[in-house]
């Protein structure tokens, strides 16, 4: 705190003043990030931030604040940190600059996605920090708007290599993880200096002693209440008997000092509490629409509340929350009114809100007007203002049928906004309308899909399957997009939720009349249903017709975002590796370049599990890591599916274990029986690649009786059939091929036909089995799964050993060993490193260490650098700023010792150890 009258010296933040002093060392030096300071209203908070602003030297500084009234218009503060670099906008990527221009009403187009939006003001002020470091400092931040609040915290947190920092103070909560500065009250000494500062009478030590200690060394309230105080206050302290915390004894000051005003001036007061943007001229306006002079400022003026010039500035926030508090819900209403009609067209927003606010019992002029800024902020992506808007106009509306569509949108605006239990409040006004089919389709398809949100699977089916019956009499195309949607909820719960179900959805799709012009998402539905109503060999055909529509067509931005997992899992029931591949990549670029991140996480997962397959666990590492950041900034995702394969693939037993563990818990909790299904293939993995046979055969039979989840059943299919092979379980190993052949025949890839080929071997004997490990080496290595290679060469190098034909087993184990090590296998490393061992050749224990001394960070920038990615580019895809990638490849060439990003491929690519590395024993 600053003494009043004196030179800026400032009192009790010593400690304080030294960190900032530390921390704007390293931003300037390159290594920004963000401070949280964090106190007590009154506390000192904006006084601090005012000193570290003028202390700044060297940095552009850019100040913004929350507003209490604004906190639900979109983008409000954001703009406010924005607008003075919005001429740099042409600099940024295409996607970037129309997620920034259409949030401020810029440009029209499509809704900017809310982590796109964020990912630009990341990539805008990183630009303006590189010409001249930038600090931005954000008071009040706990009336950030929503979508203000998530832009600039993602910004916070991802903030690396650039001269750039942001500054928040907020008298709430922190903000998840960033560096906090908490102020406390002054210590004894400073709160002395300061009361006497405030002081106009002389009074004992004693006096002082006491009210510094009620004050609790609060300087706004060691400034503020001796002024409201009596002279036997004065001497006598604040009395034994007040036990209200200090800042609400601050705001009775401000309260009762508001109080003593004439009432010319009150209403002044109120019109400017209500009316946040400061604008002076805009709150004569209103003041001569009431009727109120010039004249009523003088003693507002006078008594320090506020001044008025250019701007109208309150003393402190806690006095306009005071005067806002202090006066009468009619003369609230009065002031909102005034605003309302002196507020120009130019801010429709601002006046809608106004008039709301003026309105008593029912107006449909207001809630219209409160429609349209739901409409304005939805265009711009402000899905919370929207929610806010629309929920504010159904409470203004009288007619019950548009009171339930209006109930209706606000609903959706708040599911989009992941308000979930308020969307559903909305909801059941909804239903309460009154009766309209159409309305109530979409009502309950809304319900369903918060349902899926919350559980990724669980109770979504049977309220999607309503829904979807419902559309089936008023839009047959939308009702097969509810059907798809149904069946993917019934897929993900599995066995955890009701299996009938399946066929249930499956059945009353089948019943609609076909398409007549389908789209892939049709064709997916129908390959799909057949699959499950009548068969694969039904179901084949046309589950490879939809697949090659989903690879070939133009999509939707929907069908792209939200069925091409789905259409993974397509190609997947056909052992199409090629076509996996080709839509899981797919799927995972479009989330990355529209800032999808709500679906990042499972187009992830999906991407990352051909990966595995293909023994890239490098690449599937930055997947997951990605996936990982992106679920602690959305705060969900699904089953960390890709943490648990690599953990399992890379046969590390104790951390593997502990991962199923934990998410098999975690899916028995969600109802996501397709997550349970995957964790017990990966057990059955794990454990056959430990030579744990018995084990295994446990973790693959659970997941093999799992027919919902039909193409990981077939993968444990192949499990199960090594397990009980090893085991003496011939009769399970009979059946297990049967079922798998049942689902490779009708299929003929390479995939399949190589997977059944190996598993034929296992059961064979003589000639017959080298045939089939043969035909299955022949056909696996046309595709580009490199781990299943590895494994067929492990299998027959070891039917070679029992075989006595120690040379040829020598070979195969020997290349099955170099593989496992350059994957990173190393469970199935150190299997192969035995057998070879008993074959007569006796070797080093290896194991990869690739990348071991990059970071996650780093590993991620070289992955994606060695697949040819720009520093743009691999910012926009890993949600972070082109400084930040330079910075982060620069140690990844040192550490590696390459200087070039081709030398950085091939060593990718190979999968060689890194330089310098050796064979341990």
């Amino acid at each position: 705190m600053v003494l009043p009258g004196r030179p800026a010296v400032f009192l009790g933040r010593r400690a304080e003043c030294a960190l900032f002093d530390r921390w704007q060392d390293a931003v300037k030096a390159g290594r920004g990030g963000a401070l949280v300071v964090l106190g007590e209203p009154g506390i000192g908070k904006s006084a601090f931030l005012d000193h570290m602003a003028s202390t700044a030297v060297g940095f552009r500084v850019v100040r913004a604040a929350g507003v209490e009234a604004e906190a639900e218009l979109p983008f409000g503060v954001l703009h406010q940190v924005c607008a003075p670099f919005l001429a740099t906008l042409e600099h940024l990527p295409g996607p970037q600059q129309d997620a920034l221009a259409a949030a401020f009403g810029l440009r029209t187009g499509a809704p900017p996605d809310r982590f796109m939006l964020s990912l630009a003001v990341l990539g805008l002020l990183s630009k303006t920090a590189a010409r001249q470091p930038l600090i931005c400092v954000i008071d009040d931040a706990q009336w950030l708007d929503p979508g203000s609040a998530q832009a600039l915290t993602f910004v916070a947190h991802r903030i690396g290599a650039e001269p750039l920092g942001l500054v928040f103070a907020t008298a709430g909560d922190g903000l998840g993880g960033l560096q906090e500065v908490v102020l406390t009250g002054l210590g004894p000494g400073d709160a002395r200096a300061l009361l006497h500062s405030a002081l106009h009478v002389p009074i004992d030590e004693e006096v002082v002693e006491r009210i510094a200690a009620e004050a609790r060394g609060n300087p706004l309230a060691l400034l503020e209440l001796p002024r409201t105080m009596t002279a036997a206050g004065v001497a006598c302290g604040f009395g034994p008997t007040d036990t209200k915390a200090v800042p609400g004894r601050i705001e009775d000051s401000f309260r009762s000092r508001v109080l003593r005003l004439p009432p010319a001036t009150r209403m002044l007061l109120l019109v400017a509490a209500a009316e946040p943007t400061g604008d002076s001229a805009l709150l004569w306006r209103a003041a001569a629409r009431l009727g109120i002079g010039g004249s009523a400022a003088t003693a507002a003026e006078a008594d320090g509340l506020l001044s008025i010039g250019t701007q109208v500035v309150f003393r402190h926030p806690l006095v306009r929350s005071a005067v806002y508090q202090a006066m009468p819900p009619s003369q609230r209403r009065a002031a909102h009114r005034a605003l309302a009609d002196v507020t120009g067209p130019s801010e429709p927003d601002r006046r809608a809100w106004h008039r709301a606010q003026a309105a008593v019992g029912s107006d449909e002029e207001a809630a219209a007007g409160l429609e349209g800024s739901a409409h304005r902020a939805l265009a711009r992506g402000g899905f919370a203002a929207a929610a806010a808007f629309l929920e504010r106009s159904v409470a203004l509306t009288a007619d019950p049928a548009v009171r339930a569509e209006r109930a209706l949108r606000a609903a959706r605006a708040k599911q989009q906004a992941g308000a979930y239990d308020s969307a559903l409040d909305l909801l059941a006004l909804t239903d309460r309308g009154p009766e309209n089919e159409v309305r109530a389709a979409n009502s309950e398809l809304l319900r369903g899909q918060i349902a899926l949100a919350r559980s990724f699977g669980g109770g979504a089916t049977p309220v999607l399957l309503s829904a979807a019956r419902r559309f089936e009499s008023i839009d047959a195309s939308r009702a097969r997009d509810v059907y798809l949607q149904a069946l993917a909820a019934a897929m993900l719960a599995g066995r955890l939720g009701d299996e009938c179900r399946i066929v249930e959805v499956a059945q009353s799709a089948r019943r609609l009349p076909a398409a007549s012009v389908p789209r892939a998402s049709d064709l997916l539905l129908d390959g799909l249903t057949l699959l499950i109503v009548e068969g694969r060999d039904l179901a084949v055909p046309v589950l490879r017709k939809a697949v090659s529509a989903f690879t070939a067509a133009e999509l939707a931005l929907e069908e792209e975002l939200y069925w091409l997992w789905l259409a993974c899992h397509g190609a997947m029931l056909l052992w199409d590796d090629e076509a996996w591949r080709l839509l899981a990549t797919r799927q995972l670029r479009s989330c990355e370049a529209r800032g999808a991140l709500s679906i990042l996480p499972v187009a992830a997962a999906t991407r990352a599990g051909l990966h595995l397959l293909s023994g890239e666990l490098l690449q599937a590492a930055s997947l997951a890591e990605t996936a990982a950041d992106v679920t602690s900034m959305t705060g969900a995702g699904p089953v960390p599916y890709t943490e648990v394969g690599l953990a399992v693939f890379r046969g590390r037993d104790d951390e593997a274990v502990a991962a199923i563990r934990t998410a098999t818990r975690d899916s028995m909790a969600r109802g996501e029986g397709m997550a349970l299904t995957y964790l017990q293939w990966a057990g059955a993995v794990l454990h056959n690649g430990a030579c744990r046979y018995e084990q295994a055969l446990e973790s693959a039979r659970l997941a093999g009786a799992d027919s919902s989840v039909q193409r990981v059943r077939n993968w444990a299919l192949a499990e199960l059939i090594e397990a009980a092979v090893r085991t003496g379980h011939q009769d399970l190993a009979d059946e297990a091929l049967r079922e798998l052949c049942r689902t490779t025949k009708p299929c003929s890839s390479d995939w399949a036909a190589g997977t059944e080929a190996h598993c034929r071997a296992l059961l064979a004997a003589g000639p017959d089995a080298e045939d089939l490990y043969r035909t299955a080496l022949g056909r696996l290595e046309r595709t580009g799964l490199r781990a299943a290679v590895a494994r067929v060469h492990l299998l027959y190098g070891e039917w070679l050993r029992r075989e006595r034909r120690h040379l040829e087993a020598r070979d195969q184990l020997r290349q099955a060993h170099e593989m496992f090590v350059r994957f990173g296998m190393d469970g199935f490393a150190e299997r192969a490193r035995n057998e070879l061992s008993a074959a007569g050749e006796p070797t080093r224990k290896r194991r990869s260490r690739f990348g071991e001394q990059l970071t996650p960070q780093e590993r991620r920038v070289a992955m994606l650098a060695a697949e040819g990615a720009t520093n743009p580019e691999i910012a926009s895809r890993l949600f972070i700023s082109a400084s930040t990638v330079d910075y982060h490849l620069r140690k990844v060439f040192r550490k590696l010792k390459v200087t070039t990003r081709t030398q950085l491929a091939r060593l990718l690519q190979d999968g060689q150890p890194i330089p310098g590395d050796a064979d341990r024993p």
